[in-house]
């Protein structure tokens, strides 16, 4: 029996003994961002409104802060985004969304019915579609 305890254990430890390091490369989303634009259902919403804003994203996890925080989860893949929300007004909701990362900017076209994906980022005569164009903060 002591041999085999012996074998066992030391399989454990050869295994759980590796130096291999996983290379992670941070997301290209992940940091703090700032509204610059934000429209609903096609008419832009004034500056004031977005003002105080940030959109904190950490690989799968997010925070919003607006006049009350929100915190969840984001799964995203190619072009589109799934917004799970765990804290926050929107605890329990779900939102779909599509997104892209150009010249600096991220813009996210969010459905906020989130039964389908948004086709373009356009929210013209699409009132539950909310449009945000971010900078990242330096």
């Amino acid at each position: 029996m002591r041999p085999v305890i012996l074998i066992t254990f030391l399989a454990l430890a050869v295994a759980c003994g590796g130096t291999k390091k996983l290379k992670m490369s941070p997301s290209k989303l992940n940091g703090t961002w700032t509204p610059v634009k934000e429209e609903m259902g096609g008419t832009n919403l004034p500056q004031i409104a977005f003002a105080k804003q940030t959109l904190v994203i950490r690989d799968t996890t997010y925070t919003f802060t607006a006049e009350s925080v929100d915190k969840g989860v984001l799964r995203y893949a190619a072009d589109k985004m799934d917004i799970y929300g765990k804290e926050g007004v929107n605890t329990g909701k779900h939102f779909t969304a599509i997104y892209k990362y150009e010249n600096e900017e991220l813009t996210i076209c969010y459905n906020l019915a989130g039964d389908s994906y948004p086709q373009s980022f356009d929210s013209k005569g699409k009132p539950m579609y909310f449009l945000a164009v971010f900078k990242k903060q330096l």
